[in-house]
């Protein structure tokens, strides 16, 4: 993926925040019941554009307290482990735990994406044999119950799925059957009155996921690779309609931003703090952040949060 230099600049500042034109869920005067930032694609690496970039993406959603409640790590924190030295990825894992020690004092919950994988792509034999290949590095570094887990928020239940597979040296977007059992037994011991939020970091519906080659196939058809969006997205969302409480599904990855509602159900794609890799804009996306309001009643809606750089 390109990783071209960074190209703009700006100025940051808690109090002139720009909204993307997005669509969110309807208007309304109630109150919200809290508010979540999701923060997804990180990708910090060592570099004065990607550690000031996280720096001040967090330092944004802090001065936001105390109207945002908590946060939400889509994925991707560092820049890549999937091919990286063990040296290398403890120097990302250490940058990003030193950058959100000192910059971040709201409660935040992470998600795995397929960059935060480690050795994926190496072709050292004694790697797989690591205790650290794979998610465990991740999981351990974010101090996760585990690479799914949910918990609850006053009338709400959050999902978060573990979406990145290692597939013959890449990966493809899928839960493994383990997963997916824990799935059906997390949807069927919920209370029908609890509204349900699923987060992963590859969308499991989403219309960018069509965009982000820009050519389609020889013969027309729109290219959406297995790793841009879930392969089982029939599977999941027909399981989906067996739970009306099933309000939004929260992704990154693919560093665009849409919003699609299927079935009654709304899935956010949250671009990506980094943007394009720390590259400036990524197809007109700039980088940014998606502020969550969840509502007792169950509707939702979403402001994207843009901000700039001033690199001196």
């Amino acid at each position: 993926m390109n990783r071209r230099k960074f190209l703009q600049q700006g100025s940051l500042s808690a109090a002139a925040v720009a909204a993307l034109p997005l669509a969110a869920a309807a208007e309304t005067n109630a109150k919200p019941s809290f508010r979540v930032a999701f923060i997804s694609d990180v990708h910090v690496k060592t570099g004065e554009v990607p550690e000031r970039g996280m720096q001040q993406a967090f330092k944004h959603v802090n001065a936001l307290k105390p109207s945002v409640d908590f946060i939400m790590n889509g994925g991707d924190a560092i820049m890549d482990a999937m091919k990286a030295t063990k040296a290398k990825v403890q120097e990302q894992w250490d940058l990003w735990n030193k950058i959100l020690t000192a910059e971040n004092r709201l409660p935040i919950y992470h998600c795995i994406g397929n960059h935060d994988a480690w050795g994926w792509q190496m072709t050292e034999p004694e790697i797989k044999n690591d205790p650290l290949y794979n998610k465990a590095w991740a999981v351990q570094q974010h101090q996760m119950p585990g690479r799914y887990y949910s918990f609850t928020k006053n009338n709400w239940k959050f999902i978060i799925l573990d979406s990145a597979h290692e597939n013959n040296g890449g990966y493809i977007a899928k839960i493994d059957e383990e997963q997916w059992q824990w799935l059906e037994n997390e949807l069927k011991s919920t209370d029908a009155d609890m509204h349900i939020c699923i987060a992963s970091h590859i969308p499991i519906v989403s219309y960018v996921s069509g965009f982000f080659f820009d050519k389609t196939e020889d013969n027309g058809d729109r290219k959406i690779s297995r790793a841009l969006l879930h392969t089982d997205s029939f599977k999941l969302t027909e399981l989906f309609r067996s739970y009306k409480n099933i309000r939004c599904c929260l992704s990154g990855h693919i560093h665009l931003q849409d919003m699609v509602e299927y079935r009654g159900i709304h899935y956010y794609c949250n671009g990506a703090v980094s943007g394009n890799w720390w590259g400036g804009a990524f197809k007109g996306f700039a980088p940014a952040y998606a502020l969550f309001e969840f509502f007792k009643d169950g509707s939702v809606n979403r402001k994207m949060m843009e901000y700039n750089l001033k690199m001196r």
